[in-house]
């Protein structure tokens, strides 16, 4: 990956940038359309997870998908095809500031990150960043390989989605 790389570069999308910012850490940054409290909520209810979180392009889906959204609390999310043995992420969350900020860890691997997502509102869009510490520079190296394609996809598909909340719900 480029020491930045940027997505989606039309002006009809919003483009999801990635920046690597030291040998550990990475920044995803994406401005989504839509409050903080349904991104939030889109990031934090497994109902909402399992339709936008595993990017469709790659055939599999989110199978089961469990989040207990509080300090101390774990989620698991597995996904795959029915018929194959399911991959699944792990963790447990770290913080949790309702509509502002989820920090958690991924223990799927030794490699896994330390990941903090913020959600910032300004005029009834969000500032979303993801920031990723790992462990070592081999960790991220391994997982920028897997996400380059993925991470645009999965934030237009949270994008569409919260074109269908915001039609059910409203937008405050």
């Amino acid at each position: 990956m480029d020491a930045r790389r940027e997505s989606e570069p039309t002006t009809m999308t919003n483009r999801t940038t990635a920046e690597r910012k030291s040998e550990r850490e990475l920044v995803v940054t994406r401005t989504i359309n839509g409050p903080a409290r349904i991104v939030f909520e889109a990031w934090t209810t497994p109902k909402l997870l399992k339709r936008w979180w595993v990017p469709k392009s790659i055939g599999f889906s989110l199978l089961s998908c469990e989040a207990d959204v509080r300090v101390g609390g774990r989620y698991r999310f597995e996904f795959g095809h029915e018929a194959s043995k399911p991959m699944a992420f792990f963790g447990r969350y770290i913080e949790v500031t309702p509509y502002s900020r989820l920090v958690w860890t991924n223990d799927e691997s030794d490699d896994g990150a330390v990941t903090t997502v913020t959600f910032e509102e300004k005029g009834g869009k969000t500032l979303l960043v993801l920031h990723e510490l790992y462990p070592s520079k081999e960790a991220l190296d391994g997982a920028i390989a897997g996400m380059e394609d993925g991470m645009p996809e999965t934030f237009a598909q949270l994008d569409e989605l919260l074109v269908v909340l915001g039609a059910s719900v409203g937008r405050s």
